[in-house]
């Protein structure tokens, strides 16, 4: 495209934009899915992607008319990418484009405005004056959290998920603010921007969901089998009771710190039940974990520890011995 397109870059943008496909205004999967929105003429789909990123690259001296073509070009699939340069080089002027497209009837023009946004987008450049301070973005994320579209709700979701990996508190303020009055819809995305914050059992998250400290009892974890062979489960069981007076809504996770190369170990949480136990009600609870291959982990033998977390406090741990078949001499 740099070699064959016109040298004046607004030759170039009009040419890019003139090539392109009508526009759908439904979820991804309208574009990419030919049974969704038949192909007609023009370009839409995976085929925006370079000419977005050639926009990013070209056009930072017209801001005006790179962030328009831009926003003609998401519609067809999505300028998350190419907006970022934006973003870092003509921060406050590409900010205000965005507000201005806050209420645009297309979805895909919304959800740029979430997630292009986004201070840690996987795949993307890390916009670090939004990890330092996302107050810029704040304000995008609660005009959107009510959008009709579920697409722009889960990424208002995935961008406060970003922001909670640096700014934990602000992000537990901003949830118990949103959950006033909130409509399920709402409700569903703050859980799922605060799936990380609750996995560390992050006590001011917690707090705000409702599953602030509680006096419990649970009995010593029983595993049933303390010797796994890697591809097999580990299973385990407890009794648990609600020492308080009130009913209290409980969030069970549990955590398997797994053993590491050099004999260390490193946790990683699981979720588990969330259950109501009225006064003085006990509840056995019992779960199987299957410990297999998987290209994330690389499991190495020897003891592993078991913690149960009751909104975010440990009340119970236990062991297992890991043992991993040497193939080479099986």
């Amino acid at each position: 495209m740099s070699a064959h397109l016109p040298r004046e870059f607004s030759d170039a943008a009009t040419i890019i934009v003139n090539s392109l496909a009508p526009a759908p205004d439904g979820n991804i999967n309208d574009i990419t899915d030919p049974q969704q929105h038949p192909a007609g003429p023009g370009i839409r789909g995976w085929g925006i992607m370079p000419m977005a990123d050639y926009i990013a690259r070209h056009g930072q001296n017209n801001v005006e008319l790179s962030m328009d073509s831009l926003y003609h070009l998401t519609q067809r699939f999505t300028a998350e990418f190419a907006i970022r340069p934006f973003l870092m080089n003509h921060t406050e002027q590409t900010l205000a484009i965005l507000a201005g497209w806050i209420n645009d009837p297309n979805v895909h023009v919304r959800r740029l405005i979430s997630e292009g946004t986004r201070p840690r987008l996987p795949w993307g450049i890390r916009l670090p004056a939004f990890v330092q301070d996302p107050s810029p973005i704040v304000g995008f994320l609660t005009t959107l959290r009510d959008d009709r579209a579920e697409y722009v709700r889960r990424s208002v979701a995935n961008s406060l998920n970003d922001i909670s990996k640096d700014h934990p508190d602000r992000v537990a303020s901003i949830a118990k603010e949103w959950l006033q009055d909130a409509p399920e819809t709402r409700q569903r995305i703050i859980r799922h921007a605060c799936r990380s914050l609750l996995k560390q059992g992050h006590g001011p998250t917690l707090a705000a969901l409702g599953f602030g400290p509680v006096n419990v009892t649970a009995s010593d974890l029983v595993m049933k089998n303390s010797v796994v062979q890697l591809g097999g489960s580990v299973e385990f069981s407890l009794q648990i009771k609600n020492c308080e007076n009130i009913s209290r809504d409980l969030m069970i996770d549990y955590a398997i710190h797994h053993r590491k190369a050099n004999g260390s170990q490193t946790a990683k949480v699981f979720k588990w039940k969330k259950l109501r136990l009225k006064k003085d009600e006990q509840v056995a609870l019992s779960r199987r974990h299957p410990v297999r291959a998987i290209t994330t982990r690389k499991y190495y033998a020897g003891m592993q520890r078991i913690e149960i977390m009751v909104n975010g406090h440990v009340v119970a741990q236990g062991e297992f011995d890991l043992q991993i078949q040497d193939m080479t001499q099986a």
